[in-house]
C-alpha cells in the first residue's frame, strides 16, 4: 500500500469507525497512481481505519488498475452491470457499524452520493477535501522531480514560442507552433490551453487566443503549462516586438521586481496574505495598484490550479514541501499587459524556482 494511503487510513483511526470514499479521478491517481477517465462511468476507491481497501472501476480499465501502485482487491464491472451492487457487497464483507463516509463534497455528484446513502439510510457524509488538500500541498521527492522536470519543458515551450514570433503571425499560429514542436519532442499533454496574446489582448489577464496579428511595439504575452507524470508547471513570460515604449519598460520593470521581491520573500511560516502583499506592494508604489486585477497565485501539482490560493485574504501560511506560482501582473487597457510567472518549491533552505526562462525584458527582433 502507498505511503499516502496509509496516511489516510491513519487519519481515518482518529474518526472512529468511518471510511472514505474517494471518486475524483485526479485523487484516485494522487493515492494509487492509477490513472483513470472514467466519463460517464463508476469509478471509486473506498479507504477504511482497519479493513482492506478496494477500487471500482470499469472492467476495461482493471488490467491497468492491477498494475497500479494500489496492490489489493480491484473490481470490475461492465457496461451493462450495476457498480453500486458490488459497492454494497464490498462494504458489507467489512465492517459493519460504519455510519459516516468522508466524501469529496465539491465533486462527487449528487447522484453518487444519492447512491451510496441508498445503501444504507442512517450513513451521514463529512468531507474529506480539506485533509487531502493539506496531504497535496505537501510534495515528495518523486512528485517533485515530475514538477522539475515539467519546469524545464515549460522554459523550452516558451523559447518556441518567442522563436515562432513575426510580423503578421496570428496568436493562434504561434499556439500551434509551440505544442506541434513540443508533440515532435514526446510532450503531448499541456497543463491547460496554451495562451498566446499580443498586443492590446494582453491587457486581458485571461483572453483568449485569436487572430490577432503580431505587429510591430506589441507586447507578447505567454501562459502556458506541460504535464509530466501527471504533474503540472505554469510559466509565464511577456516579450516586446521591435521595440517597446517608455512605458512599456516601466510596466515590464515593475512586474518584474515584485516578481522578484515576491519569491525572495518566501519562507516557511509566512502568511500567504502578506506574500501577495510584497508583490503587489511593489506595484502599487510605482502607480499601477489598480492594474494588478488577480491573486498572486496559486498551488500547483497534478491540477494546474489547486490549493492554497496565494491571494490576500489567505491567513494560512506556507509549509515546506508546498510548490505555487508566483505570478504578478500589469494590465493597462490601450497599453498592455504583462505577466511574470515562475513556479516556486519552498524547501528546507528557501524558495527554489522550477522554471527558469530568462526574465529580463526580451525585445524580440
Amino acid at each position: 500500500m502507498s505511503d499516502k494511503m496509509n496516511q489516510i487510513e491513519s487519519w481515518l483511526r482518529k474518526q472512529e469507525g468511518r471510511f472514505a470514499y474517494i471518486a475524483d479521478p485526479t485523487n484516485v491517481f494522487y493515492l494509487t497512481h492509477f490513472k483513470c477517465d472514467p466519463h460517464e462511468r463508476f469509478l471509486g476507491l473506498f479507504l477504511f481505519p482497519e479493513d482492506e481497501p478496494f477500487l471500482i472501476c470499469p472492467e476495461l480499465e482493471v488490467g491497468q488498475a492491477r498494475d497500479s501502485d494500489f496492490g489489493h482487491e480491484v473490481i470490475g464491472y461492465r457496461d451493462d452491470q450495476d457498480p453500486w451492487t458490488f459497492v454494497k457487497k464490498a462494504l458489507a464483507a467489512r465492517r459493519t457499524d460504519f455510519t459516516t463516509a468522508f466524501i469529496e463534497p465539491s465533486t462527487l455528484p449528487y447522484n453518487k452520493a444519492l447512491a451510496l446513502k441508498q445503501i444504507d439510510e442512517h450513513l451521514s457524509f463529512q468531507s474529506i477535501e480539506d485533509y487531502l488538500a493539506d496531504m497535496r500541498n505537501i510534495k515528495d521527492e518523486h512528485e517533485l522531480a515530475a514538477m522539475k522536470k515539467a519546469g524545464e519543458v515549460a522554459d523550452y515551450a516558451i523559447k518556441l514560442g518567442i522563436d515562432a514570433i513575426k510580423k503578421g503571425r496570428t496568436e493562434t499560429a504561434i499556439i500551434a507552433e509551440i505544442e506541434h514542436e513540443l508533440a515532435k519532442q514526446g510532450y503531448t499533454q499541456m497543463a491547460f490551453d496554451t495562451m498566446v496574446l499580443a498586443g492590446e489582448n494582453t491587457a486581458k489577464p485571461h483572453g483568449y487566443p485569436g487572430t490577432r496579428q503580431i505587429r510591430e511595439g506589441d507586447f507578447v504575452l505567454f501562459d502556458l503549462g506541460v504535464v509530466i507524470d501527471g504533474y503540472c508547471s505554469d510559466i509565464s513570460r511577456t516579450v516586446c516586438y521591435k521595440h517597446a515604449s517608455d512605458e512599456q519598460h516601466k510596466i515590464y520593470e515593475t512586474t518584474l521586481q515584485a516578481n522578484l521581491a515576491a519569491i525572495k520573500a518566501v519562507r516557511k511560516g509566512l502568511r500567504i496574505g502578506d506574500l501577495d502583499g510584497v508583490a503587489r506592494k511593489v506595484i502599487a508604489d510605482a502607480g499601477y495598484g489598480d492594474y494588478f486585477t488577480h491573486r498572486l497565485g496559486h498551488g500547483l501539482g497534478l491540477g494546474e490550479h489547486e490549493q492554497p490560493s496565494m491571494s490576500a485574504a489567505n491567513d494560512k501560511t506556507l509549509t515546506t514541501g508546498m510548490v505555487f506560482t508566483v505570478e504578478p501582473g500589469i494590465y493597462v487597457p490601450e497599453i498592455g499587459g504583462v505577466r511574470i510567472e515562475d513556479d516556486v518549491y519552498l524547501s528546507e533552505n528557501g524558495p527554489e524556482t522550477l522554471t527558469h526562462y530568462p526574465k529580463d525584458l526580451l525585445i524580440v527582433d
